[in-house]
C-alpha cells in the first residue's frame, strides 16, 4: 500500500512537470515576444525624442507625449512577461499588439511633425508616418475596451453565450484600420497633420465608418458588463484578481478625468504624479495574472479610501481657514505669518484624529467582515475577564472563532494539567484550552 502511494505521487509530479514543461514558451518564440516589446519600447522612446525636438517647453512634452509614450512602453513589457510565464493566456500577446498600436500612433505623430515642421526635409518617411498614425490606433484601442475586459484574467471567455460579443468585437477592430489605411493612403503626407486639410475626405470616412464605431462602443460595454459580472460571481483568487484590475482602471480614469484636462497649457505637479501611476492598468494586469502579491490589493484599496479622504478633508479645512480670512480681512489682504503657522498646527493636530474616524469609517463601509470580527473580539475579551466557567468560556470560545475566522471545521480541547512530582494533578491552574 505504501509503495503504491509513493508511486502515484511520482506520477502525480512527472506529470505536473510535464504541463508546467508544456506551458513553457519556446526559445524562438520567446525571442520573437521580447523582440515585439523591445519594438514597442523604441517606438515609445523616439515618441519623447522627436517630442522634446517639436516643442520648446518641457511642459508641452510632458502633457502631449509624456502619457501616451508612458502608455505604449508599459504594455508590450507587461505583455512580454506575461507572454513569457503564461503563454497560453492570449492577454500577453494582446498586450504586445496594444503596445505596438499605441506607440506607432505617439511616435508616427511627432515624427511626422519634425520632418515637415520642425526640420523640414531633414529625414524621410514623415508621409507614411503620419498615415500609419491616423489608422494605428483602432486595433490597440478596440483590443483594450473589448477583449482585456472579456478575457481577464484567466484568457477565457465567461461561457460560450460570449462568443457572439467576441466575434462582433473583432469587426470594428479589422474594419476601421483597413479602410481609413485605404481611404488616406493618397492624402500621406503633410496635410494629414492639419485636419482642416482633408476634412472632407476624413468627413465622409467618418459618415461610412460610424456604423464601426457604434458597433465598437457598444461591444465595449458588453465586454464591461462580462468583466463586473464575472466580479461578481467570482470568490478567492479570481476576485482578487478582478479587484487588481477595477482598482487600476479606477486610477487611469481619475487621471485622465482631473489630472490631464488640467495640464494642458501649463507645468503643473500632477503630471509627474500621473506619470507613474499611469501606466497602472497593465502593471495590475500583469500582476492579477501572474498572481503575485494578490492579497496586497485589499490594504492598497483601504489606505487609498482613508488617505484620498484624509486629504480632502484637510484640504477643504485649510479652504475654509482660508476664506473666513478673506471675508473677514478683505479679498487682498495676505495673510500672516502667524496664522499660516497656526493653520498648519491645526492642520498636524487634527491629522492622527480625523485619519483614524476616516479608517474606522472605511472599515465599515468597505470592509465590514474585519469591522465585525474586530468587534467581536473586543466584546468577547471584555466577557473574558468576568468569566469563570470553563463550559461557558469554551461554547462563546468556538462562536467567536467560528463568527470572525468562519473555518470549515472547529473544536476546543482542553488540555489536562500536567502531573505533579507525587504523581496526583495540580488544581491551583486551569487548562488551557487549545482550539483547532
Amino acid at each position: 500500500m505504501h509503495a503504491a502511494q509513493i508511486a502515484k505521487d511520482r506520477s502525480v509530479t512527472v506529470a505536473q512537470g510535464a504541463a508546467n514543461h508544456g506551458r513553457v514558451l519556446p526559445r524562438a518564440a520567446a525571442w520573437l515576444v521580447w523582440a515585439v516589446s523591445g519594438l514597442g519600447v523604441t517606438l515609445g522612446v523616439l515618441a519623447l525624442v522627436y517630442g522634446a525636438l517639436n516643442y520648446d517647453s518641457l511642459d508641452a512634452v510632458l502633457t502631449r507625449v509624456a502619457l501616451q509614450a508612458v502608455w505604449a512602453m508599459s504594455f508590450p513589457l507587461v505583455g512580454a512577461v506575461i507572454a513569457t510565464h503564461r503563454p497560453r493566456n492570449p492577454l500577453g500577446w494582446i498586450f504586445l499588439v496594444i503596445g505596438v498600436s499605441t506607440g506607432l500612433v505617439v511616435c508616427g505623430y511627432e515624427y511626422a511633425s519634425n520632418v515637415f515642421r520642425t526640420a523640414p526635409g531633414t529625414a524621410p518617411g514623415g508621409g507614411l508616418a503620419v498615415w500609419v498614425s491616423h489608422w494605428a490606433w483602432a486595433p490597440g484601442l478596440g483590443l483594450l475596451l473589448t477583449f482585456v475586459p472579456l478575457l481577464f484574467p484567466d484568457g477565457r471567455l465567461p461561457s460560450r453565450r460570449w462568443r457572439p460579443v467576441a466575434w462582433l468585437s473583432a469587426i470594428p477592430i479589422v474594419v476601421i484600420p483597413v479602410l481609413t489605411a485605404v481611404a488616406l493612403w493618397s492624402w500621406r503626407g503633410p496635410a494629414l497633420l492639419d485636419p482642416d486639410g482633408v476634412s472632407q475626405a476624413i468627413g465622409a470616412l467618418n459618415a461610412v465608418l460610424f456604423p464601426a464605431y457604434v458597433l465598437m462602443l457598444g461591444c465595449g460595454l458588453a465586454c464591461l458588463a462580462a468583466l463586473l459580472l464575472r466580479f461578481r460571481r467570482a470568490r478567492g483568487i479570481e476576485r482578487q484578481q478582478l479587484k487588481w484590475l477595477l482598482f487600476a482602471c479606477a486610477v487611469t480614469i481619475t487621471i485622465l478625468l482631473v489630472v490631464q484636462p488640467n495640464t494642458s497649457n501649463e507645468w503643473k505637479l500632477g503630471v509627474l504624479l500621473a506619470l507613474p501611476l499611469f501606466p497602472s492598468v497593465p502593471v495590475a494586469a500583469g500582476v492579477a495574472i501572474l498572481r503575485y502579491r494578490l492579497f496586497e490589493i485589499d490594504r492598497i484599496i483601504n489606505r487609498t479610501l482613508v488617505y484620498g479622504l484624509l486629504t480632502a478633508v484637510l484640504g477643504l479645512g485649510y479652504a475654509a481657514g482660508s476664506l473666513l480670512f478673506v471675508l473677514v480681512a478683505g479679498a487682498g489682504s495676505d495673510p500672516p505669518s502667524w496664522l499660516v503657522a497656526a493653520a498648519t498646527l491645526a492642520a498636524a493636530a487634527i491629522f492622527r484624529p480625523a485619519r483614524r474616524r476616516i479608517q474606522a469609517a472605511v472599515d465599515r463601509r468597505f470592509n465590514r467582515r474585519r469591522y465585525n470580527a474586530a468587534k467581536t473580539i473586543e466584546a468577547f475579551s471584555a466577557r473574558l475577564r468576568d468569566q469563570v466557567d470553563l463550559d461557558t468560556l469554551s461554547a462563546e470560545l468556538l462562536a467567536v472563532v467560528d463568527q470572525t475566522m468562519q473555518p470549515t471545521h472547529v473544536s476546543c480541547w482542553l488540555r489536562p494539567s500536567p502531573p505533579s512530582s507525587s504523581g496526583t494533578a495540580r488544581s491551583e491552574a486551569p487548562p488551557a484550552p487549545w482550539v483547532y
